[in-house]
């Protein structure tokens, strides 16, 4: 058994979730000076991937917002090889939200391939490969 931190590369975004994804673009984009990295269909919503620098935040619509601190979502790492990072989560015996690796075909080019851990403080901690 390994560190999650041997099947991972680095930070790879932030959760937040819209109260309105309009809003929400124009204020981290005119405001804060983020790029649109993308905006793809989520089932009947869109999500939004706003970039500055090395931060990426996620943010979508169609959930409540819980308009107070602590509002993030989950904070997601990138996993070059998802199905290796999920066997060693199971191996080391980390609590996983959804039973096996999870997909998204919409997002990027190709889509992506997650998993969601719970740490110790119930947050939610994405793995997730780009394909």
């Amino acid at each position: 058994m390994q560190p999650m931190s041997a099947f991972t590369t680095d930070l790879q975004h932030s959760g937040i979730i819209a109260r309105n994804l309009d809003e929400t673009i124009d204020f981290y984009t005119r405001k804060l000076g983020f790029e649109v990295a993308g905006i793809f269909p989520n089932g009947e919503n869109r999500c939004a991937f706003l970039r500055y620098g090395h931060l990426t935040i996620e943010t979508w619509e169609g959930e409540e917002a819980p308009m107070m601190t602590g509002a993030i979502n989950h904070l997601a790492l990138d996993a070059p090889d998802i199905e290796a990072a999920y066997r060693n989560a199971q191996e080391l015996g980390l609590e996983i939200k959804e039973d096996g690796i999870q997909s998204i075909p919409a997002f990027w080019d190709k889509g992506i391939r997650y998993f969601n851990i719970f740490g110790p403080n119930r947050e939610t901690i994405e793995f997730c490969q780009i394909l």
